[in-house]
């Protein structure tokens, strides 16, 4: 059976904000998360620094100056308040379902700025081959000291990469690397949807969409911010369709989805046929 892929952001994408506002802001004493957000730009601009650094080294200075330690528990006790999109719960059961019925075998990645250790403590988790986010390096006392993954909007491309030719293993850098005529990758571009919300997003929608795949802009319905983004990169030619966040049954991102799976089994039939003689 042909393997499929759908990749997916995580924040504003599965979950209805960033994930970092749900708890972990908060508990560093901020009413409103955006004066977090506001600092961290300014340490990026003050110091030259990619902005998902400057984000990761705020934290980790937040917590010292609390005298609290930063442990991989601490994020992974945050995940239980994470607020998914409506059918998010169900989604993978119905669209693997489908994807199994049009001939592929479907598996599904996350690749996000968000934090690993706190999208590894939600229900879904399980859904998901793999989890490519920023993470920390920990001291034998589970204690984090250094960035060991940071995952910007540009570097996210490494990673669509790696499902496609399955180099999973971020260690491994030969195999990324090696060639693969295109045909011969174990996940094709055309058998890959790429579904995320924002600006950040546009290097890998564009990526998955000039291959052959297709990206979904995806939105808050409740959020005219949202619409307008999402309008945006369907104008500006960044994504192929947008969608709401909505993931339930009969919902026009399941639709959506199912109809991309029945051009890519036309499609893999179409390409099966393609230089043959006809047997007379």
């Amino acid at each position: 059976m042909k393997k499929a892929a759908i990749v997916y952001d995580f924040d504003k994408t599965l979950c209805t904000k960033d994930m970092q506002e749900y708890s972990l802001i908060p508990s560093l004493g901020y009413e409103n998360a955006g004066e977090f957000w506001d600092e961290v730009t300014e340490i990026s601009a003050r110091s030259s620094m990619d902005g998902i650094s400057a984000y990761l080294y705020l934290l980790q200075k937040k917590y010292a100056e609390q005298g609290r330690p930063l442990t991989k528990e601490s994020f992974r006790a945050l995940g239980k308040d994470i607020v998914l999109y409506p059918g998010v719960d169900s989604w993978f059961k119905r669209v693997n379902a489908y994807a199994r019925k049009a001939g592929f075998y479907l598996e599904h990645y996350i690749i996000s700025s968000g934090m690993q250790e706190i999208i590894d403590s939600v229900p879904i988790r399980d859904e998901f081959a793999r989890i490519y986010a920023c993470r920390y390096f920990y001291d034998d006392n589970g204690n984090a000291i250094w960035p060991a993954q940071v995952i910007n909007y540009t570097t996210k491309t490494q990673y669509i990469f790696r499902i496609n030719k399955q180099v999973l293993d971020v260690t491994d850098d030969a195999g990324l690397n090696e060639y693969v005529e295109h045909r011969d990758r174990p996940v094709p571009f055309e058998r890959m949807i790429y579904i995320a919300d924002g600006i950040t997003d546009i290097p890998c929608m564009k990526l998955v969409k000039e291959y052959g795949g297709k990206s979904i802009a995806v939105y808050n319905s409740a959020s005219d911010k949202a619409y307008d983004t999402a309008c945006k990169l369907i104008r500006d030619g960044r994504a192929n369709f947008m969608a709401a966040a909505d993931y339930r049954e009969g919902s026009k991102m399941e639709s959506l989805v199912f109809r991309i799976f029945d051009h890519m089994k036309a499609d893999a039939s179409l390409q099966e046929d393609e230089g043959k003689y006809d047997n007379r």
